[in-house]
């Protein structure tokens, strides 16, 4: 009788660097839409920069819930998450 071995380990999700790609630029639009809201003056363009920084606020929250299920037993560093949140 033949015993095969495997290995318990999860294999890593093949989309995970596309994933972090996109929450890197996820998080660039986010500093980018805080230093318009920075530089807004007229009532109208600060509404629209709190709209947009919500919403790159919730792609990010979105991008790391996911990137965190996807990976394997905490692949996200501390360093990492730290950048992210």
């Amino acid at each position: 009788m033949k015993t095969v071995l495997t290995s318990k380990k999860p294999l890593p999700d093949p989309e995970l660097p596309a994933l972090k790609a996109e929450l890197l630029a996820a998080q660039g639009e986010l500093a980018f839409a805080y230093q318009q809201f920075d530089q807004a003056l007229a009532p109208e363009l600060v509404e629209c920069c709190i709209y947009q920084i919500s919403a790159a606020k919730a792609r990010c929250n979105y991008l790391i819930r996911i990137i965190k299920e996807r990976s394997p037993q905490s692949a996200l560093s501390a360093e990492e998450e730290a950048l992210w949140t």
